[in-house]
């Protein structure tokens, strides 16, 4: 457990202190946010805030990992790199959306098509690597079946290692962009990130403690949990100390950089502990917000131009019917409590009933 707990502290410290500097250093330069013209009035206050927050959380990521080894003396495993990748090469593309916004003064960076390419490279790198990187028992850090709870045994969820690689890049793709659109509000994807990080290092603990490894009527066939849960903690702690600096009122706001690699790596712990469904249990804030904006335009095009929201993502409807930012925060940070919980009951729910 001393890994994983240093994880986290050294991940709360990384960002707490280390995004105060990064804040003198992005005012000093002029990097701030660009704001859209069609977004809510009550953003155009925070033209300028400085953006690009992101790199701190990825760097104390990294930060965190590194020494938590160092320190335990405990090697990094397959698993715990390959999520610390894909977090890296999404907060990459998340960077080039942000540094474009900035040095072209607007508020749209990467061209959609640009910005799906890179994140489907990225994604398919990964996909490939956890599907093809097998241990000494022959286990890979992903598996090509669908799961919920644990992989799911019905044969037509067994998928090809083609198709598999297909769904894993559908994830990373939906959960990346969705992370994008959640972060709307000042602490909303942060605060809600770090509940989702919190809870996944609660399951990849559990994993471990009844992995099959050990034995046991219901174990989990999971390749390096023990890491995962490293992982896990050192995200949610660079997301809660990041917090202290993005909550209402930002002093900086984490862009795209911060965004993706938050969607990447919710992406990655779901396919490595064999829980892609229950992911949307757990981080079902995310999806609420999706799907707003999901619903949003299928109804404008079917109904002719009409809208089912006065604005899309969800969070902003809310500000337009005269919510305060914060109390909208607050309330979704509510949601997400209550979604982690729910799926944590679920996940643990699983393990007591198949014990009976």
């Amino acid at each position: 457990m001393r890994s994983i707990l240093l994880a986290g502290a050294i991940g709360l410290v990384g960002t707490l202190v280390g995004t105060r500097y990064a804040i003198h250093f992005l005012v000093r330069r002029g990097y701030g946010q660009f704001i859209r013209d069609d977004g809510p009035t009550s953003h155009h206050t925070k033209r300028g805030t400085p953006t690009m927050g992101g790199t701190v959380i990825i760097a104390s990521v990294l930060l965190a990992y590194s020494l938590a080894h160092l320190i335990t003396w405990t090697p990094p495993t397959a698993s715990g790199l390959l999520v610390l990748g894909l977090v890296l090469a999404l907060g990459l593309v998340g960077l080039a959306d942000d540094w474009i916004k900035i040095s072209k003064a607007r508020s749209l960076g990467l061209h959609a098509w640009a910005k799906l390419t890179l994140q489907t490279v990225a994604a398919v790198i990964f996909a490939v690597a956890a599907l093809l990187l097998p241990d000494a028992r022959g286990m890979s850090p992903a598996s090509q079946a669908v799961s919920f709870l644990r992989d799911i045994p019905w044969p037509w969820l067994q998928l090809p290692i083609w198709l598999a690689v297909v769904w894993i890049v559908f994830l990373v793709s939906a959960w990346s962009n969705a992370a994008n659109l959640t972060d709307g509000l000042d602490g909303l994807a942060t605060g809600a990130g770090a509940m989702v990080f919190a809870a996944y290092a609660i399951v990849n603990i559990w994993q471990y403690s009844q992995s099959c490894v050990f034995g046991g009527p219901q174990c989990y066939q999971v390749r390096d949990p023990y890491d995962l849960a490293v992982v896990s903690l050192a995200l949610a702690g660079a997301c809660f100390g990041f917090l202290w600096w993005n909550a209402s009122p930002a002093k900086i706001f984490m862009g795209d950089t911060g965004s993706l690699a938050i969607g990447g790596a919710f992406a990655a712990l779901s396919v490595m502990t064999r829980t892609e469904l229950l992911m949307v249990i757990v981080a079902g804030l995310f999806v609420i917000i999706t799907a707003s904006v999901v619903l949003q335009v299928g109804w404008f095009k079917l109904s002719g131009g009409k809208r089912l929201f006065k604005m899309a993502p969800l969070q902003h409807h809310f500000e337009l019917i005269g919510w305060q930012e914060v109390t909208i925060t607050v309330r979704f940070w509510i949601i997400c409590g209550m979604c982690v919980a729910t799926g944590l009951g679920l996940f643990y729910a699983e393990w007591v009933v198949g014990q009976l």
